[in-house]
């Protein structure tokens, strides 16, 4: 008979109330001074506010292969009756198809690209395997937006991953303008944890994929975090990028506009960090949302 091994939780979260916890970890993991794509000015950029912009890490060419493959998916009937499609409530649009990495050959190359896995590598100091990748979809007249969330207090608490060490990448498939629902972060924000009151119901990315209730921040806390660290919206052309920590509270607005706001966003965690058992969740989420297969990228 072999024992479970127990892990330590340093992120108390989906208790009878929210708590806070200074971050434990690294934001940088990568030994001062290691090498990489970043710049070191850059990187200590990242440390201190937990995001990076690149303004263009893919070319035009590049922008409409991945548009014209995100428009052949969400307009194939196979892939919107896939679970691992997410539905807009009210339009019935596709919202969101997770796992492309693994859907689409096309992606795929996208994911194995040296110039995201290297700054991943450099930011988590080691190795890194695919935790998660999607496309999001926010077609204009509507689309409804992202809540105020921390990624890392939903990974921690229903995929079991026990530390900081996952780093995101947000790629733009189309202009995101200061009006079109861009992602909002509120900088500094990834140096304390907001453990989130309630408990987590089975089988809630069901729901959460569509409207986020468990994991959400109260009011009073997320105007107190907005208050000392202020918040950025993002904005860029087409093949430009956000990296940004596990633990930033963010989120985005509904898309009323005409315009379009589309993105492929692929999470990278380091294989020294692979997911556990949930720390505060009745089971696992399922592998298309949160990885079990750890095979480094290469």
């Amino acid at each position: 008979m072999t024992a479970t091994p127990v892990h330590t939780d340093l992120y108390p979260t989906r208790g009878l109330g929210e708590v806070t916890t200074p971050r434990q970890d690294p934001v940088v993991w990568s030994a001062p001074g290691a090498e990489g794509p970043i710049a070191r000015d850059a990187l200590g950029s990242y440390e201190r506010d937990g995001f990076l912009t690149v303004d263009q890490l893919i070319g035009p060419d590049e922008v409409a292969l991945y548009r014209a493959e995100l428009d052949r998916l969400i307009a194939d009937p196979e892939v919107r009756a896939d679970e691992r499609s997410v539905i807009e409530p009210k339009s019935q649009d596709v919202r969101s198809v997770f796992e492309i990495h693994r859907i689409s050959e096309v992606f795929a190359g996208l994911v194995r690209d040296e110039r995201l896995v290297g700054r991943a590598r450099q930011i988590l100091g080691s190795d890194v395997y695919v935790h998660q990748s999607r496309i999001n979809v926010k077609p204009g007249f509507g689309a409804s937006g992202f809540y105020w969330h921390s990624d890392f207090e939903t990974w921690h608490a229903e995929d079991g991953l026990a530390n900081m060490r996952t780093v995101s990448v947000s790629i733009a498939l189309t202009e995101n303008f200061d009006t079109n629902g861009g992602l909002m972060i509120m900088p500094g924000s990834h140096r304390t944890f907001l453990g989130c009151a309630g408990e987590t119901p089975k089988d809630n990315y069901r729901q959460s994929l569509r409207m986020q209730d468990a994991g959400t921040p109260s009011h009073e806390a997320l105007t107190s975090l907005a208050d000392r660290h202020g918040i950025r919206l993002f904005t860029g052309k087409a093949g430009s990028a956000t990296w940004f920590d596990c633990n930033c509270m963010h989120g985005s607005g509904d898309n009323i506009t005409p315009y379009p706001r589309s993105n492929v966003f692929i999470v990278f965690n380091s294989v020294e960090n692979t997911a556990v058992e949930p720390f505060a969740a009745p089971v696992r989420r399922p592998e298309f949302i949160g990885a079990r297969d750890f095979t480094p990228v290469r």
